[in-house]
C-alpha cells in the first residue's frame, strides 16, 4: 500500500510543497520516497511507498512507462495484474518486463489499451494519478468500491491532489474553511460522505470514476468506468437460476479466487477473525487453500457483553490458524482518541475506529498484508436493520401517504415534535417508501447543533448546493426488492465512505495493508444477481455465507449473537483523563468564538450524556468535529 500525492500549475515551491506532501502520509508508504516533475514543472507526483509485491526498486514510484508516454502515481494493488501481464505478452504489447510489480503491468496495459479499458478489466483496490505527457492529461482514478482514498480540489490556481488529506492541508497556499455545506449531513451520519470533504472546494473522488484535467489545468471532467448502482441493477434482472446450494457453490469458488489473487504479496500475510460470518468465513477458506497455517488476530475485552476473544479463539481453533489475540483496556482507549483527528484528516466519528485501529496496530508486529471479512452484512443481507425497516413499513404503508405526510408535518411543526421520540416517529410516517423510510431514520440531531449564524447562511441555499448525497438522491423502488434497495444504499454511502474509510485509516497509520475479498468485483457482481431469500430467511441473515461456512466450521459455534469491536465508550468518557480530553474541546468560549456549532446544544447534550447517559451517539460525534478542526 502507499501514499500518493500532486499538483499541476504550483503557485509556490514546487519541490519543497512536493516532500512536504509525502512526508505527511509518511505511514501510508514508510519504505521509501519518490517525486518526479514535467520538464516544465507544470506537473509534478509524489508517493510513499509500502512494499508489499516486488520489493526491488524496480517496484519503485513515480514510474515511467517503456515508450515514455506516461508516468504514474499508484496507490493500490491490482490482483489479476499476473493475467494482464500474461495478455500483454501473448498479444506481444511487451515483449519484456523490467520487474515484477503490478505497478509496471498496469502501466503497460494503459500504454496498450488506454486507461479506461485497463481499469475495466482490472481487479483490485487503488486510487492513481496518471500523466500522459503527449496529450498533457493528467487523469485520477479510484477503485470500483471506494477502498482507497484520493482527495482533489483547486487551491488557488493550483490543481491538487492526495491519498490523504493532511497532505493538501500543509500546502503554502492552503486557507481553505470549513465546509459549512456538510455540517448537517455530519451530524446526521457521522461521516462526511463523496464527493465532500470537510473543506470547502476540496472533494473526494468517487468509487469507479475517471477525473481528467487537461493544460491549462483548469477545469475537470469525470467518466465513469464501473457503477455499484448499475451492477445491482443489471443483477437484478438477470436473477441467478440455480439452487441455494448451486449459488452457494458458486459464490465459494468466487471467493476462493478473490482470496487466492490477495493472499500473493512478498510479505507476511494474516487476516482479522471475528465470531460473527464473515471474517471467519474468509479465514476458513484461506486456510483450505494455504499449505500452512494462517495468521489470525483479534481483540478482547474484559468488560462483560463486549468480549468475544474466548469464542473466537474457539473457532481458530477449530480451524487450525496461528491465533493472536490482544485484550484492550480503557488507558488503550485513552491512548488511542486524541490521536483520531489527525489519523482521518477530518470528521469520522464511527467508534469503532478504536478496536479497529488496536487490532491494525497488533497485527502490523506479526504481518505487513491482512485480510478482513468486510463487505458481507451489505452484500447478502446482514444488518438487522433491514428487517427493522421492513417490519415498520408494512405497518406504516396501510395508512395512505397523502394522510401520513400531513400527519407528519403537522407534528413535526408542533413544540413536541421537535425532538425526542415523538419527533423520530412523526418523521417516519411521512416516508413514501421503504427507501425514504431508511433515510429519515438517520436524522438525529443534526441542525440544532449547529450555530444560529451558519444555519441563517445555509437556509437560502438550495440543497444542491449544499450536500447532496447518494442516499438523498437514491430513487424509490430502482430495484423490485425492497431489501435490495436499502443494501444497495448502504453500498453507495455507508459502506466506502464510514466501513472503508475506517479501516484504510487505522490501518494505514500503523502502515498495515488491508484486503477485503467480499468486494472482489466478480463476487460483488455475483452477489446482486441473488434473489433475497438465498441472503435472509426468516430471522436467519447471510444464509448463503452460512451455507459455505457451515462446511469448515459447527453451526453450533457460530450460532450467537456478534458483538464485532464494540467498546463501552460511554463508559470510557466519563473517566477522568478521557473526560477532561472531552471538556477542554467542549470550551464554551472556544466553541463560540470558532462560530460554527451551536454553544447552547452542544453544552446540554454533554450535560445530558454526563447525568443521564443519553445522546451517546451524538456526543462521540462533537467530540470527533471538534478535535478535527482543531487539529487533534
Amino acid at each position: 500500500m502507499c501514499g500518493i500525492a500532486g499538483f499541476c500549475n504550483a503557485e509556490f515551491d514546487w519541490y519543497e510543497n512536493i516532500n512536504r506532501m509525502n512526508a505527511r502520509m509518511y505511514h501510508r508508504g514508510p519504505d521509501a520516497s519518490g517525486i518526479w516533475a514535467a520538464d516544465d514543472k507544470q506537473v509534478v507526483l509524489g508517493h510513499r511507498r509500502l512494499s508489499i509485491v516486488d520489493l526491488s526498486s524496480g517496484g519503485a514510484q513515480p514510474m515511467e512507462s517503456h515508450n515514455g508516454r506516461y508516468v504514474i502515481a499508484y496507490n493500490g494493488e491490482v490482483y489479476n495484474y499476473r493475467d494482464i501481464k500474461n495478455k500483454l505478452i501473448q498479444e506481444k504489447k511487451v515483449t519484456a518486463f523490467r520487474g515484477a510489480s503490478d505497478t509496471e503491468v498496469l502501466l503497460e496495459a494503459v500504454s496498450a489499451y488506454g486507461l479506461y479499458e485497463t481499469l475495466k478489466m482490472s481487479k483490485g483496490m487503488f486510487a492513481l494519478a496518471l500523466y500522459d505527457k503527449k496529450e498533457q492529461v493528467l487523469y485520477l482514478a479510484r477503485d470500483r468500491v471506494g477502498e482507497k482514498p484520493l482527495y482533489y480540489g483547486f487551491i488557488g490556481k493550483t490543481f491538487a491532489f492526495a491519498s490523504d488529506l493532511n497532505s493538501l492541508t500543509c500546502l503554502d497556499n492552503f486557507n481553505k474553511p470549513v465546509n459549512t455545506g456538510i455540517l448537517e449531513t455530519y451530524f446526521r451520519y457521522g461521516y462526511i460522505p463523496a464527493p465532500y470533504s470537510v473543506y470547502e472546494d476540496i472533494y473526494k473522488l468517487e468509487p469507479g470514476k475517471i477525473l481528467e484535467i487537461r493544460a491549462p489545468f483548469a477545469q475537470c471532467s469525470f467518466r465513469t468506468y464501473w457503477s455499484m448502482r448499475q451492477a445491482a441493477y443489471d443483477g437484478q434482472n438477470h436473477l441467478f437460476r440455480g439452487s441455494e446450494e448451486e449459488a452457494a457453490a458458486e459464490l465459494e469458488e468466487r471467493l476462493k479466487n478473490a482470496i487466492r489473487e490477495q493472499m500473493v504479496a512478498d510479505v507476511p500475510v494474516g487476516a482479522f477473525l471475528s465470531a460473527g460470518i464473515d471474517s471467519p468465513t474468509i479465514v476458513a477458506l484461506m486456510q483450505s487453500l494455504s499449505g500452512r497455517r494462517v495468521k489470525s488476530y483479534t481483540i478482547g475485552m474484559r468488560e462483560e457483553g463486549f468480549n468475544e476473544a474466548e469464542i473466537v479463539a474457539k473457532i481458530a481453533e477449530h480451524l487450525g490458524t496461528e491465533h493472536t489475540e490482544l485484550y484492550i483496556t480503557p488507558e488503550d482507549a485513552r491512548q488511542v482518541i486524541p490521536m483520531l483527528g489527525k489519523m482521518f484528516g477530518e470528521p469520522f466519528a464511527d467508534s469503532s475506529q478504536i478496536p479497529t485501529y488496536l487490532v491494525s496496530k497488533m497485527t502490523k508486529e506479526h504481518v505487513t498484508v491482512s485480510l478482513s471479512g468486510d463487505g458481507g452484512d451489505e452484500l447478502f443481507c446482514g444488518y438487522r436493520t433491514y428487517q427493522s425497516m421492513e417490519r415498520i413499513w408494512q405497518k406504516t404503508r396501510k395508512i395512505p401517504w397523502p394522510v401520513r405526510k400531513s400527519a407528519s408535518g403537522i407534528i413535526l411543526h408542533t413544540p413536541w415534535g421537535k425532538s425526542g421520540p415523538l419527533a423520530t416517529r412523526a418523521r417516519l410516517l411521512g416516508a413514501s417508501g421503504i427507501e425514504d423510510l431508511y433515510r429519515r431514520s438517520e436524522i438525529g440531531e443534526g441542525l440544532s447543533l449547529i450555530a444560529e449564524d451558519v444555519r441563517r447562511a445555509l437556509a437560502g441555499k438550495d440543497s444542491c448546493d449544499l450536500c447532496r448525497t447518494a442516499m438523498d438522491d437514491y430513487e424509490d423502488g430502482f430495484l423490485p426488492e425492497p431489501v435490495h434497495n436499502l443494501m444497495l444504499m448502504d453500498m453507495l454511502m455507508y459502506h466506502p465512505d464510514d466501513i472503508l474509510t475506517k479501516v484504510d485509516r487505522t490501518a494505514m497509520a500503523v502502515s498495515l495493508e488491508t484486503r477485503v475479498p467480499m468486494l472482489d468485483k466478480d463476487v460483488v457482481e455475483f452477489a446482486w444477481t441473488l434473489p433475497v431469500s438465498y441472503k435472509r430467511q426468516g430471522e436467519v441473515t447471510k444464509k448463503i455465507l452460512r451455507d459455505i461456512l457451515y462446511k469448515y466450521v459447527p453451526q453450533e459455534l457460530m450460532e450467537r449473537p456478534k458483538k464485532g469491536f464494540a467498546i463501552p465508550l460511554h463508559k470510557w468518557l466519563k473517566e477522568p483523563e478521557l473526560r477532561n480530553w472531552a471538556e477542554s474541546l467542549l470550551d464554551k468560549r472556544k466553541i463560540k468564538e470558532q462560530g460554527l456549532l451551536n454553544t447552547d446544544a452542544v453544552c446540554r447534550i454533554w450535560e445530558d450524556f454526563i447525568e443521564r447517559d443519553i445522546w451517546r451517539r451524538q456526543i462521540w460525534y462533537v467530540l470527533m468535529f471538534l478535535s478535527s478542526v482543531n487539529g487533534g
